[in-house]
């Protein structure tokens, strides 16, 4: 008997911090909401809302990394927003190279660049619905 495995995925970023959530069973995610974040640090009692409501057996972190494979510095923030998720909600945390995710949902989105979007949110719960969904893929 397979279980339902609810999945939240997170964009992470210094202004904003996109949210998707998806299901190990259908092996699907959808793009939920972008949360403003101040030099990378959330509103965690939003963070933990979402958690509450959702209920997720596992967190998904997309990892920008350079586009040969090394780490960059938003790397290590991106790893310590993961590790703080963990701390504080005692959810596994899984990394999933976010390399292109930003490109693809601006493009899935008929736009040019992430500034021309009306909403730069839109942009980042798209990339968070992707980094989740190429998690989801390999699995």
């Amino acid at each position: 008997m397979t279980t339902v495995s609810t999945v939240m995925g997170f964009d992470f970023g210094m202004k904003n911090i996109g949210v998707a959530v998806g299901q190990k069973l259908t092996g699907t995610a959808s793009a939920l909401v972008a949360l403003k974040a101040r030099d990378g640090i959330p509103d965690w009692q939003l963070i933990e809302n979402l958690i509450q409501q959702w209920q997720p057996q596992q967190l998904v972190v997309g990892l920008p990394l350079n586009m040969d494979g090394t780490e960059q510095q938003m790397t290590a923030s991106a790893r310590k927003f993961g590790n703080r998720l963990n701390n504080r909600f005692n959810i596994p945390v899984a990394w999933q190279d976010e390399r292109l995710t930003t490109f693809e949902a601006v493009s899935s989105m008929g736009l040019k660049n992430k500034f021309q979007s009306a909403k730069r949110s839109d942009v980042d719960r798209m990339s968070a619905q992707i980094i989740l969904q190429s998690w989801l893929d390999q699995q």
